[in-house]
């Protein structure tokens, strides 16, 4: 029993170590961090087959990016209305942008899956930074939550005159290349898929009745979102 809890306390403070390293913090609650990495393949059952997974974090992070990137840029643009403003979150807190992130971040190498879950998943990474977002928030609190985002996430990785100038809204895009050819464009739930009591849509984008991308999301939104980019990059545009 001593032997396993000194590999456990190893283990932890490895992971600690890392995170540290990449994050510039040491966490206190580990355990709230390799939730954060755990996808649902790998997640233990807890209740009434609601897994153990990154997932409700991801939700949580999600809302607190949201905020503190909102009170960010109300004040960094005091004269720009609501429109803008709303664009502009949403360009930085777009599945791409927090791809790109977790990527810079090397969260990848964290991430917890079953053999054969690939951890390039098309959307997983953003997933993930997400959740770690959620785990800071609960570990550290607000103020500590909305410091690391705006010194270490927008100051450090985000350049936000180029976002400023990024079309990150693939599915109007998508609309607009299939009217201007004359194509039929449409988007299909093709499955809904229940993951504890969370369900996930999978989404595909066609032309012409031709599947051109895939999406999956817990928000039909964001699928179709997902489903758009890799039309366009089938497309070539």
């Amino acid at each position: 029993m001593l032997n396993r809890l000194r590999v456990r306390f190893s283990k932890d403070r490895k992971f600690g170590e890392s995170l540290r390293n990449i994050l510039g913090f040491y966490p206190r609650n580990v355990a709230l961090y390799r939730k954060a990495f755990t996808h649902s393949s790998a997640a233990l059952e807890i209740k009434e087959g609601v897994k153990d997974s990154y997932e409700r974090l991801e939700f949580l992070g999600d809302a607190v990016l949201g905020t503190v990137i909102a009170d960010y840029l109300f004040k960094k643009f005091p004269y720009k209305d609501e429109g803008f403003l709303t664009k502009m979150r949403s360009k930085i807190v777009s599945r791409v942008q927090l791809n790109k992130l977790s990527v810079r971040f090397g969260l990848q190498k964290f991430i917890e899956a079953d053999f054969g879950f690939s951890k390039n998943n098309h959307s997983v990474n953003g997933d993930v930074f997400e959740a770690l977002i959620g785990a800071i928030y609960l570990d550290k609190g607000y103020d500590f939550t909305r410091r690391f985002i705006q010194d270490k996430v927008i100051q450090d990785h985000l350049d936000i005159e180029e976002i400023e100038q990024t079309e990150t809204d693939f599915k109007s895009k998508f609309i607009e290349w299939a009217q201007k050819e004359k194509k039929v464009f449409s988007f299909v739930v093709v499955d809904e898929i229940m993951n504890g009591s969370e369900r996930q849509y999978i989404i595909e984008a066609r032309i012409d009745q031709q599947v051109l991308g895939k999406g999956q999301s817990i928000s039909k939104k964001k699928a179709e979102q997902i489903a758009s980019e890799q039309a366009l990059a089938r497309l070539g545009s």
